[in-house]
């Protein structure tokens, strides 16, 4: 009897296993299906009107531009960035349009305690942030071994450390409300590294392991109960001054995106939360399809592009 009923508790036990396999399975087939269905009908943009939308480096290029958008969408804008100046002119050109929910605020975000004290202003002066914009960033391009330790220092500060204080600044609030939106812009050279942007590269490459391990431990600590949302973006170059020497064989094919046009998207997949999405916004299925190829092959099509950007000195 003993035996017979260890030999049913393994065959019970084999069946729960084959059961978990067939439902995890079922489950991975029906998300498959949902995900080829909301590419050909994509979500609905949901609405930021009454949000607290704060973005960093606004004072040009995307990030004003961002900064514009969202006012004109109702939301109420934050902006960020260390060029004061700079940063009074697009909240200054925010209220032209007719919009007065718009505040200007200069911080270094490369510094932890400014971040934070700057951060306890807005909470008293605006209120909770609801949808945070890590934008701001720097792209020096040379070789690598021209660069010098504090240029290296400097990106990984702006371009990686300042999107932890940002989170250790408003992801708390977020957490406690449980409603919140992280937008953090990587790179398309945040998916494939690129001659003369080692440094770059390397920034980027991390801001897409926070967003993705973030995003990953708040659904595990909530047990799916979380409803805060990321977002990583992944620009091709973008005509902001910062891709001072951009190298293009084919420019009609793939040209520079304008500033515009790449604020308009990342709104968009904001408002359709998305979790990934490139600018434009076929280049994430290109680089993912590219992957899957040898590397002397990718080394092949590389070379026959030719795309990227030349060192500068300036």
């Amino acid at each position: 009897m003993p035996e017979y009923q260890a030999t049913m508790v393994k065959a019970y036990n084999g069946a729960l296993v084959l059961a978990d396999i067939l439902l995890v399975i079922s489950k991975i087939l029906y998300y498959i299906c949902e995900s080829v269905y909301k590419f050909f009908v994509p979500p609905e943009e949901k609405s930021v009107a009454g949000e607290i939308v704060l973005i960093t480096g606004t004072g040009h290029g995307i990030g004003k531009e961002l900064a514009l958008r969202y006012a004109s969408l109702g939301a109420t804008v934050v902006c960020w960035d260390v060029n004061q100046e700079a940063n009074e002119e697009t909240v200054n050109e925010i209220k032209k349009n007719g919009v007065t929910a718009a505040y200007a605020y200069q911080c270094d975000v490369s510094k932890r305690e400014n971040v934070l004290n700057v951060a306890e202003r807005v909470k008293k002066e605006v209120g909770d942030v609801t949808v945070l914009v890590n934008n701001a960033g720097i792209m020096p391009c040379h070789t690598f071994l021209d660069h010098t330790s504090d240029e290296i220092t400097r990106i990984f500060d702006i371009n990686v450390l300042a999107h932890f204080w940002m989170l250790q600044a408003f992801l708390p609030s977020m957490i406690e409300k449980n409603h919140g939106h992280v937008v953090a812009l990587s790179s398309l050279a945040g998916l494939g590294g690129l001659p003369n942007l080692v440094p770059y590269c390397a920034s980027k490459f991390a801001v897409r392991g926070l967003m993705e391990s973030i995003s990953e431990e708040l659904r595990i600590t909530s047990k799916g109960k979380s409803l805060i949302k990321f977002t990583t973006i992944y620009p091709y170059m973008v005509d902001t001054g910062l891709c001072k020497k951009p190298k293009m064989k084919f420019p009609n094919a793939m040209p520079l995106v304008l500033p515009g046009q790449a604020a308009s998207q990342i709104i968009q997949a904001q408002r359709r939360e998305y979790r990934e999405r490139s600018v434009p916004p076929h280049w994430l299925s290109i680089n993912s399809t590219i992957r899957l190829f040898p590397d002397n092959a990718i080394h092949c099509l590389v070379d026959f592009c030719d795309t990227g950007v030349d060192a500068d000195w300036s």
